[in-house]
C-alpha cells in the first residue's frame, strides 16, 4: 500500500511550477537580454522600445570602440581600469573568506565568555547601512585617499559574511569536533583540516556574494578616489557615460564588458553555490 504525503506533486503541478518558474526566469532575464542585444546595435537603435530586442545591424563595432576610447594616457587604459576592480575584488574576497570565516568559527564552535554578546553586536552590525557611516570613514581616512589600500581593507572584514559562515558551521555535528580532539587536533587544526573542507557551500556562497558586491562598488570610490591611475572599472563607467552626446550602444558594451567577470565567477563556483543556498532553505 502506498503512502501519498502532501509532499507529492502531480505530473500537472510540476509542469505548473516550472512553466511559472520559466516565464519569472525570462521576465528577470529581459533586461540582461537588451543588455547584450544594445550593446551589438549602432547607437541610434538601442533606444528603440520593444524593437531593440530584435536581432537586427548586429557587430561588434561598440565593444571596439571602447576599447579604443580608452587606450591612451589621457583618458587611461580600459584593461588598467579592469586590473584594478580584479585586484581589489581578489583581496577583498580572498581576506574576507579567511577573516570572516575563522571569525565565525570563533563564534558558533569556541566557547569563551562573551561570545553571545559579542555575536549580538555582530548581528546589530547587519542593520546598519554602509552609507551612514560612509561619511566618517572619509574623514577617518581622509589622508589613504587615492590608493588601492583605502578601497579594498574597510570591506575585507563584514558582518554579513561572519553570519552566513556563523550558520553554517553551526549545522556541522560537534562529534566531528571531538573525535578530532581525541586525535590531538587543536582548533587551528581542526578548522583548517576539517571545518573548512565540510563548508565548501558555505565558502563559494560567500565568495560570490562578496565579489558581487565588491565588483560593483561605487559609492566609496567616488568619495576616495580621484586618481584615474587607482579608478576602477564601475567608477570609470560613470566617467565615460557622462561624456557628451552619449552613445548608448558603447555605453550598454561597456556594461556587458563589466558583467562579464560576475557571470565567470559565478560560473566558477556555481555548483558549491547552489549547494549552499539548498542546504541553508533545508536549515531554514
Amino acid at each position: 500500500m502506498s503512502i501519498h504525503t502532501g509532499l507529492t506533486r502531480t505530473p500537472l503541478r510540476r509542469f505548473l511550477d516550472y512553466a511559472v518558474l520559466s516565464v519569472l526566469a525570462f521576465i528577470f532575464a529581459l533586461p540582461v537580454i537588451y543588455l547584450f542585444m544594445g550593446s551589438l546595435k549602432p547607437s541610434d537603435e538601442v533606444l528603440n522600445g520593444l524593437s531593440g530586442f530584435l536581432p537586427t545591424h548586429l557587430s561588434f563595432d561598440n565593444y571596439t570602440a571602447v576599447l579604443d576610447s580608452l587606450n591612451s594616457d589621457s583618458t587611461g587604459y580600459f584593461w588598467r581600469f579592469m586590473g584594478i576592480s580584479l585586484l581589489l575584488s581578489f583581496v577583498v574576497v580572498t581576506g574576507g573568506l579567511f577573516v570572516n570565516s575563522m571569525a565565525a568559527y570563533g563564534l558558533s564552535r569556541l566557547k569563551w565568555r562573551g561570545r553571545n554578546a559579542v555575536f549580538t553586536l555582530v548581528l546589530l552590525l547587519l542593520l546598519v547601512p554602509f552609507e551612514s557611516v560612509a561619511v566618517p570613514l572619509f574623514y577617518m581616512f581622509n589622508d589613504q585617499r587615492n590608493t588601492l589600500f583605502i578601497q579594498a581593507i574597510p570591506f575585507i572584514a563584514n558582518a554579513f559574511s561572519v553570519y552566513q559562515f556563523h550558520t553554517f558551521f553551526r549545522s556541522i555535528p560537534p562529534s566531528i569536533e571531538e573525535a578530532a580532539r581525541l586525535d590531538g587536533a587543536g582548533p587551528w587544526r581542526t578548522f583548517f583540516a576539517i571545518i573548512v573542507p565540510m563548508s565548501k557551500p558555505a565558502f563559494a556562497s560567500v565568495a560570490i556574494l562578496t565579489f558581487l558586491i565588491q565588483w560593483g562598488s561605487f559609492l566609496w570610490p567616488v568619495l576616495m578616489v580621484s586618481d584615474p591611475s587607482v579608478r576602477p572599472l564601475p567608477l570609470e563607467m560613470s566617467v565615460f557615460q557622462a561624456q557628451l552626446p552619449p552613445d548608448w550602444g558603447q555605453i550598454l558594451a561597456f556594461g556587458v564588458l563589466l558583467v562579464l567577470p560576475v557571470l565567470i565567477v559565478f560560473a566558477f563556483f556555481q555548483r558549491w553555490f547552489v549547494q549552499g543556498v539548498a542546504s541553508s532553505a533545508v536549515k531554514g
